[in-house]
């Protein structure tokens, strides 16, 4: 009897200073020095999460980090993605912000106006994504636009959220838009990517919108140069120079100085305001417009007003 009530008293007071001891190592503070990043990986177990914590000396037990996670039944809620781990944090916190799933998301930003092919590069070059994007990137299915994602994030989960934005906004604007003048959102696609490179003076979008739909109307030639820039580089690169008068003539279904009415395609990702400006143009009777050589455009409703503008350009050009 007196050797089992020992027995249970040592246990007892094992007991006591194993909890003491685990105690006392729950505050205690890492030793990082700085903030760093850490992943839990999709399906990690709590064993697993407690050895990576442990070997990045963001914890300074594996041992009791587990017990801890599975005495509070946090153990399988852990969520996963990367967190931001301060220097001098101790278990508990760790804990904590683990299972408030404080993730740390990263921001990856599109600008307006890019091809499908430059957008590939921006996720080719952001070393926090992973895998290849075998997702079809067709022009105009990208909306320009930030988006956050966790570190080891696929690059194809980044174009899907992308694609995803750009027709979630493409079919709210068309169906609450009365259009006359296009026959379907590609075509609005089409003819907001063509804004999108023709101006970004926020302001003109209205106006240059308006000089298209008119021409469209009037069974007019577009004879928009970022379409024959569009039909030589096919997107994949800047033309790098000037335009010239003879690729004009580059043949081209793209090209709209040789082909009536709208292109096959979109030329770029346009923006939100582009796309807006498509199926708002201005109510003005523009058919024409040209570089002012002051960081926008001048607008005519005929050629004779047109070829006055084009002359004050180029005495603008001359001056400089």
């Amino acid at each position: 009897m007196k050797k089992a009530i020992i027995l249970i008293l040592l246990l007892f007071f094992s007991l006591v200073a194993f909890g003491g001891f685990g105690f006392y190592q729950l505050k205690q503070p890492n030793n990082l020095s700085q903030e760093v990043g850490f992943v839990v990986e999709k399906g990690a177990s709590v064993r697993q999460i407690a050895a990576d914590l442990r070997q990045e000396n963001i914890i300074n037990s594996s041992l009791i980090f587990r017990i801890v996670c599975r005495a509070l039944g946090v153990d399988k809620k852990l969520r996963a993605g990367e967190y931001l781990i301060a220097p001098k944090s101790n278990m508990l916190e760790v804990a904590d912000k683990l299972l408030k799933g404080e993730v740390f998301y990263r921001k990856i930003t599109f600008p307006e106006g890019l091809t499908s092919a430059q957008i590939k590069e921006i996720l080719e070059r952001e070393e926090n994504l992973s895998g290849d994007i075998t997702i079809d990137m067709p022009e105009g299915s990208i909306l320009p636009e930030t988006y956050t994602f966790s570190k080891g994030d696929s690059r194809n989960s980044v174009v899907a959220q992308a694609q995803k934005a750009m027709q979630k906004f493409v079919e709210k604007l068309w169906r609450e838009q009365a259009v006359d003048f296009l026959q379907d959102e590609k075509q609005l696609l089409v003819l907001a990517s063509i804004i999108e490179k023709e101006t970004g003076v926020p302001e003109e979008r209205f106006d240059v919108a308006a000089v298209f739909v008119n021409r469209l109307k009037k069974g007019m030639m577009l004879q928009t140069d970022p379409t024959v820039i569009y039909a030589i580089t096919k997107g994949e690169k800047d033309l790098g120079r000037p335009l010239l008068k003879k690729d004009l003539e580059f043949e081209s279904p793209y090209n709209t100085y040789l082909n009536y009415g709208l292109p096959p395609a979109p030329i770029c990702n346009p923006g939100k305001a582009a796309i807006e400006a498509a199926v708002n143009p201005s109510n003005v009777d523009y058919l024409y417009f040209v570089a002012s050589g002051y960081g926008g455009h001048r607008f005519a409703n005929s050629l004779s007003k047109h070829n006055e503008n084009v002359a004050e350009y180029r005495k603008r050009l001359k001056s400089k």
